[in-house]
């Protein structure tokens, strides 16, 4: 496929839902808020085998609150970490595949449920039909590593373009041949790892479109201090992907990091910002941040 198809593929989408889209929220949030124990390396991806019903189920409720995108289980899912685990190769691509699995099956549950008339909205559930982006979630090397590198893009010895694009080769193969819409690269915290994503999409003939999405605590840099519309060319000269855009960063920062964003690229612009926290690599948890905020009308 060539450029013009994926960023036109995220056009339609966008077209035919609207103008704008409506994305899923937190999935770890929901699902601690639903019983399961997050406290551990793999965090959400825990969840695809030890409570997968759970990841259905809280995808099914996004879709009912009105969300068209799902983003699946695998943000944290990485055949290194489920091999740490005692987990065999074919059972750790399982995993990642059954990510995937359990949105198709939420949207297909959901649609399912909009074209039964005798199914009554309950709980202000939304049954609307309309298009559902499946989308295949790749959180960073940091993420693997969970030592809070995520949100600051420093890897050490092992932040080379090689070794990186070795790490994630695979993971990409499974994720993709499972079927989502879209593969999701997010919190992408510096430039050599957009480098390694892009000459993955290039090298591995994925045929499916993708989107990169930076976190920033600054609202001027990704959070490894590389420069955001650097890391936004790079993604942009990619003709795999099809949208580029900010998450895990705080609100306050959103308004002016769009506006970069548009400076170096036409593509569809994606924000989902988090809740103004900061997160804390040592207690493994979101801390408030304390601040105040002024609003000139």
């Amino acid at each position: 496929m060539g450029e013009a198809v994926h960023t036109d593929m995220m056009a339609e989408f966008l077209r035919a839902s609207g103008g704008a889209v409506v994305m899923d929220g937190g999935l770890a949030t929901e699902l601690e808020a639903h019983g399961a124990d997050l406290k551990d390396t793999l965090w959400s991806a825990k969840c695809l085998f030890t409570c997968p019903h759970l990841i259905k189920k809280v995808h099914l409720e996004y879709l009912e609150a009105g969300a068209s995108v799902l983003m699946t289980g695998s943000y944290q899912a990485t055949i290194q970490g489920f091999l740490s685990r005692g987990f065999s190769q074919d059972e750790s691509e399982s995993f990642l595949k059954l990510g995937v699995e359990l949105a198709c099956e939420a949207r297909d549950t959901y649609l399912g449920k909009c074209s039964n008339s005798s199914d009554e909205p309950k709980d202000g559930a939304r049954l609307r039909e309309r298009p559902i982006l499946i989308a295949a979630s790749i959180g960073s090397y940091g993420a693997y590593l969970a030592d809070g590198s995520e949100y600051s893009g420093d890897y050490g010895k092992e932040g080379n373009l090689e070794y990186l694009k070795n790490f994630h080769r695979r993971r990409l193969q499974v994720l993709a041949e499972a079927g989502p819409d879209i593969l999701v690269f997010e919190t992408i915290p510096n430039k050599i790892e957009t480098q390694a994503y892009v000459e993955l999409l290039e090298e591995c003939n994925l045929h499916i479109p993708a989107w990169f999405a930076f976190p920033s605590k600054d609202g001027i840099n990704v959070v490894s201090g590389d420069s955001l519309t650097e890391c936004v060319f790079i993604a942009d000269s990619c003709k795999e992907v099809g949208a580029v855009g900010i998450n895990c960063t705080p609100p306050r920062f959103i308004h002016a990091l769009v506006l970069s964003i548009r400076k170096v690229t036409n593509k569809p612009i994606l924000i989902y910002p988090n809740s103004g926290e900061s997160y804390d690599p040592v207690r493994k948890e979101w801390v408030v941040f304390q601040t105040k905020i002024s609003f000139h009308m």
